[in-house]
């Protein structure tokens, strides 16, 4: 039977990735997987990999795995911060599966309600979502459930997106002139595809709806990394993958692959080159504008939409809530975290180009707002710009999303930017990892040789642009 803190979904998690690790071992003919980049992709694909029994290689170009998703000490702010804040669902299967295998679980903070606390930032009024348990929604029948101002009927517009077409945005169905709108389905459209709903994918957020709310509160209790995203998501990846003889190389920049008929037959790195056996595979877990230009002819999304980050050296007491959303202000999401502030405006178009100090004072005077605090005098605080944060959720660009397996034999992308059917999420980032991996270990089709010269594709460093500025 169930527990009321929908626990048993965990607990299923658990068992069934205690069942995939007691799988058979790859046999012994097969030879290394090769993959490249230590972002959570690249981590997850090593990480199924290696469970199953294969050689890995993983090669990372910084000195740090994670990507985007990791932590880092400020040295003036001295505090350790996220790069970013990410917000992890009961839900999200991919995610929870890959940290019971690695033993991250115990890291997360795991609230046992699904609550969700808002605060409208033009009238200060406050609600908190509750959704029920079970699929049937009948919480939208509660005013004390549901979203302040709207009726139970304002929410069945919603059903709209079920059947959209794929060139439909957000707001071609449903009418963003409505309260609900303003209050629930645009806040979530942007912090999950990070895109404004004028330009997002309706398909892809009714699969992101379909996947929490749709499923109920047992989908939908936020589970936070307790410390942060490095010692829930990284740490212990790193440590179990070297447990079972993964080869880890830090400062290990691909800079060109070469091919041979429809195989990757060289991998280029800045001090060395690696050549793949026949029975080799590769799996490419790098942003997508370095894999276009590794990997020929390739379509990736080209268009990217920012994220902005706050982060405030400054307590708010452990009765507060762990997080808030913002509607009607700059900010958007707000964490509580033991030394820290941390904001998150996503789809960041209308600011990034602003002075740090500006952001400063405009994003802090949310967080004052939301957390009961003095608005002056604005405790030191840290600006995290990323440009190119993720590909922008659009229609169009979703056309562009590659699938795992490519036209060479032995080559497979992962990544968020994939084209998993989720936005670029954590979620999506590990699924797409634990997609290539399985794929990798299929059998390829027997190689054709040519004597055709190898073709040659130079990477030089694309990497998200991450502006820090006090």
């Amino acid at each position: 039977m169930a527990r009321s803190d929908g626990s048993l979904e965990l607990a299923y998690t658990t068992k069934a990735v205690a069942c995939r690790a007691a799988r058979p071992a790859v046999s012994v003919g097969f030879g290394t997987v090769h993959v490249v980049g230590a972002g959570l992709a690249g981590l997850s694909a090593s990480v199924e990999l290696a469970a199953r029994g294969c050689r890995v290689q993983l090669y990372e170009a910084s000195l740090h795995a994670g990507g985007r998703c990791r932590s880092y000490l400020d040295a003036e702010l001295g505090c350790h911060l996220d790069n970013g804040n990410h917000l992890l669902l009961s839900g999200n299967r991919a995610a929870l599966g890959y940290l019971a295998r690695i033993g991250g679980i115990g890291t997360l903070e795991n609230h046992k309600l699904a609550a969700f606390a808002f605060i409208d930032a033009q009238t200060g009024e406050r609600w908190i979502l509750r959704p029920n348990r079970g699929a049937l929604p009948w919480w939208i029948l509660s005013p004390k459930r549901r979203v302040p101002g709207t009726r139970a009927a304002d929410y069945l517009a919603v059903l709209a997106l079920r059947t959209a077409e794929p060139s439909a945005t957000v707001t071609e169905l449903i009418d963003p002139r409505s309260r609900l709108f303003r209050r629930l389905w645009e806040p979530l459209v942007v912090a999950a595809l990070n895109t404004g709903a004028d330009t997002a994918s309706a398909k892809l957020f009714w699969r992101i709806l379909h996947e929490t709310l749709g499923r109920g509160a047992a989908a939908c209790r936020p589970m936070i990394p307790r410390e942060g995203l490095s010692e829930t998501f990284v740490d212990p990846a790193l440590a179990w993958l070297r447990t079972r003889g993964t080869v880890i190389r830090f400062g290990s920049r691909l800079r060109a692959s070469r091919f041979d008929a429809d195989r990757v037959a060289t991998l280029v790195f800045d001090n060395h080159s690696v050549e793949l056996a026949p029975a080799d595979r590769l799996i490419l877990a790098v942003p997508p504008l370095v894999a276009s230009r590794l990997i020929p002819s390739i379509r990736v999304p080209d268009l990217h939409s920012p994220i902005v980050n706050a982060h405030f050296r400054c307590s708010s007491g452990a009765e507060a809530a762990p997080f808030i959303g913002v509607v009607g202000g700059t900010a958007q999401w707000i964490f509580r975290k033991s030394e820290v502030l941390s904001v998150t405006v996503s789809a960041a178009n209308d600011i990034v180009d602003r002075p740090a100090g500006e952001l400063r004072k405009l994003l802090w005077r949310d967080v004052a707002l939301a957390y009961h605090l003095p608005s002056e005098p604005i405790p030191p605080g840290r600006i995290v710009k990323e440009r190119r944060a993720t590909f922008l959720a659009s229609p169009a660009q979703l056309l562009r999303r590659p699938p795992t397996k490519t036209k060479w034999s032995n080559l497979l992308l992962a990544g968020d930017y994939v084209d998993t059917g989720l936005p670029a999420t954590i979620e999506g980032a590990i699924a797409s990892g634990v997609a290539a991996a399985k794929q990798a270990i299929e059998p390829a089709p027997v190689s054709r040789r040519s004597d055709r010269p190898p073709a040659v594709g130079d990477a030089q460093s694309a990497e998200l642009e991450a502006e820090r500025v006090l």
